[in-house]
Parts: structure tokens; sequence; C-alpha cells
């Protein structure tokens, strides 16, 4: 799904996410200044006042922009991607890590075991996990 489609889900049906005219009949935030602050927000963890400076909001509309930025995605998109997933999915991400050079990984690479072929004798026993060879968790 590309961004113009995105954002016209969102602005169809969240009325937050539509830009409106102020009693001066100036344009407020547009859908896509919110939507950016949102992504922002969740990407790099930044605080709601930091996205002021880029993207000229106030910490408490950021804040704002968040919360129904994720209460729309809940809405419009949690059936299909917010799921547990389906023997189907599974294989499908067990084959693409595979491809990847990481077979038998399901989840994030930011949290893997990796065999520690170098591990001490004496450390052995602590990072076997199981599989009896030694492995740390990167």
């Amino acid at each position: 799904m590309n961004k113009q489609v995105f954002m016209r889900i969102i602005s169809d049906y969240v009325s937050f996410f539509q830009q409106r005219r102020d009693d001066v009949g100036r344009l407020g935030i547009s859908p896509l200044q919110k939507c950016t602050a949102s992504l922002r927000m969740l990407a790099y963890g930044c605080a709601a006042d930091a996205v002021d400076e880029y993207l000229r909001l106030g910490e408490s509309t950021a804040l704002s922009c968040l919360t129904h930025f994720t209460d729309a995605v809940i809405l419009l998109f949690g059936e299909e991607y917010l799921r547990r997933p389906i023997p189907e999915d599974l294989q499908r991400l067990l084959d693409i890590g595979e491809i990847r050079g990481f077979p038998g990984m399901i989840g994030s690479i930011d949290c893997m075991h990796w065999e520690w072929k170098n591990c001490p004798t004496a450390w052995k026993g602590q990072y076997t996990r199981g599989s009896g060879k030694p492995t740390l968790v990167l």
C-alpha cells in the first residue's frame, strides 16, 4: 500500500485525520503531518516535543496524533494484520528467513540466538539454550 492510498483510507474513516479550516479560514494541520509525527515517534522512539521543530506541531498535538493514529490502525487494519499468524504465515516467514540466511527465524533479527563457536569452556553451560550448542542473544 502506498502513501497516498493509506492517507486516503485513514482520512476517509477517521475524522481526526481530515484537514479542516479554523475560524479565520486558514487550513489546519494536514493528515500527512499528523501521520508523519506519529510514525516518527513510533519508529525513532522520539519524544512528542521532538517533532515540533520538524513538523511544527506542539507536544499535546503530537501525542493526540499518536493516540488517534494507533487507534485508526487497529480499527482499519487490525483484523488482517494484528492477528495471530496462521500456519501459512509462519511457513512464509520461515522461507523468507532461510532465503536471507537465517534458517528457523520467525521473529525479528534484532533478537536472535547466534552460535558462539569460541565460547569459553567454563561458560558453555550458561549459553546452551537447550540446543547443546552455546549461543548468544544479539
